[in-house]
């Protein structure tokens, strides 16, 4: 864990490469002069590249629920007047836009990937790839730490997080193996449960480390993220003026399934029972901006963790 913010926020304007950076700002930034939010600023990346774009009346809200994002987001602000920073999750997104006094919304960025300062820092307990307190919660100061969870959970609770989240086939036999382990010695690292899940793997996979899944099922259970997709598209719909314009960057197939099927919903409307005695099409709420798009090779080869990256932009009908 960063443990003096003050030292690192400004150099931390520069640790984070965003991705699909020109896609997304051509995609949201069709007013130059309108109110736009980027509701997972991360470290600032797309925020950057699209107040570049705007003109001196825009407005950009950042939000994020990452104290730590939040303090370089306030770097920022306190450069560009025209930023704005409120600290809070996607899913309080129509709250803070009006706290924010943000009326003529245009385009809303959702980029749901964990930034690279909270994956390559040991002390957030997100990645295996380093030793570090099991935490993985987004905001530190809220919740239920990773460890917390794992020391207390049933059998059944573990074998369902693994599979649902993290689509982990040995999903029981490693929730078995971290059961009896815990009879001996809490879980408290994060290198002891990567370490656990490889023993427990039966068959690891040699293109993947054998933590990736369960790491991954515990980070989204800990911070409600699936739950966090649904609610913050739904706000974010709402929030969006008629024209304006939702991008959201996925990473894996759980929460691109859960934009994909929204976006869907609101550009084919939502259809009728076949029973119920009424005629007529569904009334159209959207529509699809363009094909999904993924890094081309050349950004995949210099930032490789773009590889899984897709973009899906919805417009919201006037």
């Amino acid at each position: 864990m960063v443990t003096n913010l003050t030292d690192c926020r400004f150099d931390a304007l520069n640790e984070h490469q965003p991705i699909l950076v020109t896609a997304v700002v051509d995609a949201l930034c069709i007013d130059t002069d309108g109110d736009y939010v980027d509701a997972t600023f991360g470290r600032g990346g797309h925020t950057r590249a699209m107040l570049a774009r705007l003109g001196s009346k825009a407005r950009i809200l950042a939000i994020d629920r990452d104290p730590e994002a939040i303090a370089v987001a306030q770097v920022l602000a306190s450069r560009d007047t025209r930023l704005r920073v409120r600290h809070g999750r996607i899913s309080e997104m129509e709250m803070l836009a009006d706290d924010a006094q943000l009326d003529n919304v245009v385009g809303i960025l959702m980029d749901l990937g964990v930034s690279s300062p909270q994956l390559d820092d040991p002390g957030r307990g997100i990645s295996f790839r380093g030793d570090g307190p099991l935490d993985m919660r987004m905001d530190p100061s809220a919740g239920v730490p990773a460890s917390e969870w794992l020391n207390a959970a049933s059998e059944d609770e573990l074998t369902f997080v693994f599979r649902e989240f993290g689509e982990e086939r040995h999903a029981r036999r490693i929730a078995r193996a971290i059961v009896e382990r815990r009879r001996l010695v809490p879980i408290e690292r994060t290198a002891d449960l990567a370490a656990l899940v490889a023993q427990a793997q039966p068959r690891p996979d040699p293109h993947k480390h054998a933590a990736t899944r369960v790491f991954q099922a515990i980070r989204i259970h800990v911070n409600e993220e699936l739950d966090e997709v649904r609610s913050g598209l739904d706000a974010a719909f709402a929030l969006v003026r008629p024209g304006g314009r939702i991008a959201v960057l996925t990473f894996h197939s759980l929460e691109d399934r859960i934009v994909k099927r929204a976006f869907k919903r609101w550009a084919e409307g939502e259809a009728l029972p076949r029973r119920l005695p009424v005629m007529g099409t569904p009334a159209v709420k959207a529509r699809l901006i363009g094909r999904p798009r993924r890094p081309d090779p050349a950004e995949v080869a210099a930032n490789p963790r773009a590889r899984s990256a897709l973009l899906r932009v919805l417009e919201k009908a006037a």
